[in-house]
């Protein structure tokens, strides 16, 4: 079941979300979340950014999305993360987050997602073109992690 994150969620997010952080160079981010950070972006994006959650019995995975840049001339563009346990993948939880996650961002006059994947995830740049996004750019060397400099390919859907 897809649902909206709850404060209660937190620390689950924070287990899924910490090992990719810790452990991979997915994201480009070194520092880990704690669930009062994680709970305080649910409180932060509530309704008008969701933030999703795919609940079987405990939450397997998540999805969320902000304004892709600051000021108003970017409002109805977003960029959006989602991760799941990967003992959730191959189960049509990642598409059925991001189905949700879409219609959510285009009720709300979103105009249009992008996904940042890290240039060693292939995986999840394959998962955003099977679910329509398009690549549109190659940013060579913007990301460091574990002393290495990593391309970001950007990807975007239009609603």
């Amino acid at each position: 079941m897809i649902r909206d994150a709850t404060a209660d969620d937190a620390a689950a997010i924070a287990a899924i979300w910490n090992p990719v952080i810790r452990d991979t160079a997915i994201t480009f981010n070194p520092v880990e979340k704690t669930a009062a950070d994680v709970a305080a972006m649910i409180a932060e994006r509530g309704p008008a950014h969701g933030f999703l959650v795919a609940d079987d019995d405990g939450v397997l995975g998540f999805a969320t999305y902000a304004q892709f840049r600051g000021g108003a001339g970017y409002r109805h563009t977003a960029e959006h993360t989602v991760i799941l346990n990967p003992r959730a993948q191959g189960r049509g939880m990642g598409r059925a987050l991001m189905d949700a996650l879409c219609a959510h961002a285009k009720a709300r006059a979103m105009h249009s997602l992008f996904a940042g994947c890290s240039a060693e995830n292939m995986g999840a740049v394959r998962f955003h073109e099977i679910m329509g996004f398009a690549r549109v750019a190659v940013l060579p060397q913007v990301g460091r992690k574990f002393d290495r400099w990593i391309d970001l390919i950007l990807l975007q859907k239009m609603l």
